[in-house]
């Protein structure tokens, strides 16, 4: 049976962990707040008290945390996970952090006879609990045929898009679609409102149109309701925008939508709704536009 250490059980961590305990693996989860393990051990997996606990006899190690210095620290610190693992070991990082840092980890984890991937998600955690991911992967092509029956058990759609730092890249494209997607579609709602236009049979026959996308299917109505229960949060959007935006002044590519949306999502954050959904960007788009909020 193969072994998985599991480090990072927060929203999209837990469902992941306890899918590959369902699935017939050998789960060993760390989390922070030790309180955040106890759905793995419900699905038969197992707790321990540290990271190098969760990595230290594990065939896989995967990490999902909340920005890169926790992963840096996790993986490169003292008595870290990369101290512990043995070589041969593959270290999956599931994160959403830098490209750059990806592409160091893998060095430093390459020269410890690691295997080291970076595979972030998409998908919210929906997805997570259903398994059903987007999961773009960086990384040596064997790497990544060794790791795949992992992944597959926590995504429906797994691609190996290239050498180390890839899958982050491809992340940030992800992380800055899904920005610009969701002011447009704010933009809409409020325009549609303020014309007193039926707002759910709107979004019923602009779903089914060009104007179709995720965020209509899975967000408006939510929106709709003024419900912003967190499946991502405006803090870690707001930190992948960070990302996408340095990322593109590094490559000299100019992403004025996406800027835009970026200063968007940080004015919502400093306005103090950075635990709401990324959607409550619906709010900013009332408040620039003179109406009353939708929470």
């Amino acid at each position: 049976m193969t072994t998985i250490g599991f480090i990072g059980l927060g929203v999209m961590g837990a469902p992941m962990a306890v899918n590959l305990a369902t699935a017939g693996f050998d789960v060993v989860g760390y989390n922070r707040t030790p309180s955040k393990v106890e759905p793995l051990v419900a699905a038969g997996g197992r707790k321990v008290s540290s990271a190098a606990a969760a990595a230290s006899g594990s065939d896989v190690v995967i990490t999902m945390l909340p920005d890169s210095p926790d992963v840096e620290r996790v993986l490169l610190e003292e008595g870290g996970v990369f101290d512990v693992a043995t070589a041969g070991t593959l270290v999956i990082d599931m994160s959403t952090i830098r490209p750059d840092l990806s592409r160091q980890l893998a060095q430093a984890g390459g020269d410890r006879g690691l295997r080291v991937l970076d595979a972030p998600v998409s998908g919210g955690e929906q997805g997570a609990i259903d398994g059903k991911l987007s999961i773009m992967v960086g990384g040596d092509a064997d790497s990544f045929a060794a790791a795949k029956p992992v992944l597959d058990v926590m995504g429906a759609t797994v691609v190996h898009v290239g050498p180390a730092g890839s899958g982050q890249t491809v992340k940030a494209a992800n992380q800055l679609i899904v920005a610009g997607a969701i002011e447009l579609v704010s933009e809409a709602l409020v325009f549609l409102e303020a014309h007193s236009v039926d707002r759910e049979r709107a979004v019923e026959v602009l779903a089914g149109g060009l104007a179709g996308n995720a965020i209509l299917n899975r967000k408006a109505a939510a929106m709709l309701a003024g419900d912003f229960t967190p499946g991502f949060r405006v803090d870690l959007h707001h930190k992948d925008l960070g990302i996408v935006t340095a990322a593109a002044r590094e490559a000299g590519v100019a992403i004025p939508l996406g800027a835009l949306a970026a200063t968007l999502m940080g004015s919502l954050r400093a306005q103090g709704h950075g635990s709401l959904d990324h959607s409550a960007l619906l709010v900013q788009i009332e408040q620039l536009s003179g109406r009353s909020a939708s929470n």
